[in-house]
């Protein structure tokens, strides 16, 4: 698939929004992917992950770990592809962590997945708790970049689509200072849940 292609199901999926967002990173973007709306479809998710799995089939991994909750299913859908078992880590106190029995070895090599990339610091911190374990780190890999090419993992680091959405830092945000409604579509410490009173 190309880049059209990808863009294409995300627009189908309903997944690229306009507008005035806060990432999960704190910057404001006036576009945003919502990987989950495509996600959802096993069909989707299998066509998407499989190309990406095939640039690591050579490492030998055992694992493929995301953060919560963006790369949970992403990671899954690798991992499936890959033949190895798929982690999450999740935040206790704020801090990045390994819960529900999960464990990796000294052993481990390990992919490290994430659905959209901007900043990358779910990332780091996910790399933290594995490099902590001992395991070692192979490779990142996101279904979406928007780093424009702004991250150093240390290790390779493979994306299916780049997306060039111009982010803002708060004080800086053109759309602020327009008075457009900011909403907060992501996953950490967000309060907009549909059917939520």
């Amino acid at each position: 698939m190309n880049q059209k292609e990808i863009l294409q199901i995300f627009q189908k999926a309903a997944a690229l929004l306009e507008g005035h967002f806060l990432l999960s990173s704190g910057l404001h973007s006036g576009q945003y992917l919502q990987c989950a709306l495509v996600l959802e479809n096993p069909q989707i998710a299998q066509k998407l992950c499989r190309p990406l799995a095939e640039n690591f089939k050579a490492d030998k991994l055992t694992a493929v770990i995301g953060p919560a909750m963006g790369g949970i299913i992403f990671s899954y859908e690798l991992a499936r592809a890959l033949g190895v078992r798929a982690l999450f880590t999740e935040r206790e106190a704020g801090k990045m962590c390994l819960r529900r029995g999960f464990k990796l070895l000294p052993e481990d090599k390990v992919l490290v997945a994430e659905d959209v990339i901007t900043t990358g610091g779910s990332v780091k911190e996910v790399i933290e708790v594995v490099t902590a374990s001992g395991a070692t780190v192979i490779a990142v890999c996101a279904l979406v970049d928007r780093s424009k090419g702004d991250v150093n993992f240390g290790v390779d680091f493979k994306s299916l689509i780049k997306i060039a959405a111009p982010t803002f830092r708060p004080e800086e945000c053109p759309l602020c200072k327009k008075k457009i409604p900011l909403v907060k579509p992501g996953s950490r410490d967000s309060s907009l849940c549909s059917g939520s009173s």
